[in-house]
């Protein structure tokens, strides 16, 4: 059986990347100032619940929000912001956390597991 074109890409993508834990992303959150961003749709969030302090930027505009050079980057966005993505389960997060690399944000990752790590690590979440 041959690889899928979208599990190469994501092990292409995560090859990019130092993944974090849900437990260490929550220590650079709390000690280093890392930035945990959810880009999850709204109503996957409202269903399973969110990481109280994550800033929400969903996927579909997560590059033009964090790139310093956009018309609409955030006023947060830095190449050297520390940003740590969380999807649901950690497949779009990797994808997205790639993108950001692309558009010249170094020090993006994201978080092996998504939120449903996340939760399971007993990590604080709110409904």
């Amino acid at each position: 059986m041959t690889t899928s074109r979208i599990d190469l890409l994501l092990s292409a993508a995560r090859a990019r990347l130092e993944r974090l834990t849900p437990q260490q992303a929550a220590d650079e959150v709390r000690s280093a100032g890392a930035v945990l961003v959810d880009i999850r749709p709204a109503a996957q969030r409202a269903a399973e619940g969110e990481v109280e302090g994550a800033l929400v930027v969903e996927r579909n505009v997560l590059e033009w929000r964090f790139d310093p050079t956009s018309d609409a980057a955030l006023p947060m966005a830095d190449d050297d912001l520390r940003v740590l993505v969380l999807c649901q389960e950690g497949y779009t997060s990797s994808l997205a956390a790639a993108a950001l690399l692309d558009v010249g944000v170094r020090r993006a990752t994201d978080v092996e597991g998504g939120f449903a790590a996340w939760r399971a690590a007993g990590l604080p979440t709110t409904t």
